[in-house]
């Protein structure tokens, strides 16, 4: 299957009107209609239920509309990791946010550097939950993520766990305490992932965030490494003793077959190893 037809079939599955989709195309309509016409006929299954007044999506096109997206936005992600191997000077894009490393970030870089697969890394930071769309875009090769995140195409290995911290504004009545549970926040365990995924909305950056937290009008649940490394006046952090913990990984897509990527990924690996066994010792 070509990945034009596919290109036809999701304008008109998001428009649901043809001429509307001709015009977002670039085409005018009796092509776009015949090329749809075609592709059904190649798959056997009728996509678009028509009539004069509405177009709807079959359960056949409900399929084939998910399967779509995700085929050409691989096709355009392999485009754009074979152009960047193709540079003069190819480079390994790594994402990652700035506060999401969990401290890990330099000793990756190093240990990756000394491996022959190695090629330069231009890190990419970016916000909340970007890392999982950067990969499957092409626009990252390798990634390091914070659970809760989309692994939808992708591999992943867990890199470190860590405990919860709640942030919260000093004049917050539950600051007084030294710990918290999760039923102080209102919050059952099943609801953590959600609840963590909404307060990160609330906010571009940690630093936004931490802010809004100062200001009494956000409450996170943050990796512990966070307490460490970002303190701030007005701001303390308090552990949730029956939160789940925060897990890294790092992530790279399932179809990549690049040396770098791997060796990049055993590098990660290599290092987390060597910081749990610094603790345990």
């Amino acid at each position: 299957m070509e990945s034009r037809p596919l290109r036809y079939f999701v304008a008109v599955a998001e428009e649901l009107n043809f001429a509307r989709a001709a015009e977002r195309l670039g085409i005018s309509s009796p092509p776009l209609s015949r090329a749809i016409r075609l592709l059904e006929t190649e798959l056997g299954a009728v996509l678009f239920e028509r009539t004069t007044h509405r177009v709807a999506l079959t359960p056949a096109g409900e399929v084939l509309l998910s399967e779509a997206r995700f085929a050409l936005t691989a096709l355009e992600a392999a485009g754009r990791r074979a152009r960047r191997a193709a540079a003069p000077e190819p480079k390994l894009a790594l994402a990652v946010k700035a506060d999401g490393h969990a401290g890990l970030l330099e000793a990756i870089l190093a240990r990756f550097a000394s491996d022959p697969a190695a090629v330069p890394v231009a890190v990419r930071l970016c916000g909340w939950q970007e890392q999982s769309r950067l990969l499957r875009r092409g626009e990252a090769d390798v990634a390091l993520v914070h659970e809760p995140y989309d692994r939808t195409g992708l591999d992943t290995e867990e890199l470190a766990t860590e405990p919860r911290v709640a942030a919260l504004a000093v004049s917050h009545p539950l600051a007084a305490r030294d710990a918290l549970c999760l039923a102080d926040l209102g919050l059952r365990p099943d609801e953590v992932d959600r609840y963590i995924d909404e307060v990160r909305g609330i906010g571009q950056d940690l630093a936004q965030l931490l802010t809004l937290v100062g200001l009494g009008e956000a409450v996170p649940l943050l990796p512990a490494s966070v307490a460490g490394r970002y303190p701030r006046p007005g701001v303390v952090y308090r552990p949730v003793r029956d939160a789940p913990s925060a897990v890294l990984a790092v992530a790279w897509p399932q179809q990549s077959r690049s040396t770098a990527t791997a060796a990049l990924v055993r590098a990660a690996v290599a290092v987390a190893e060597d910081a749990r066994a610094r603790e345990a010792g």
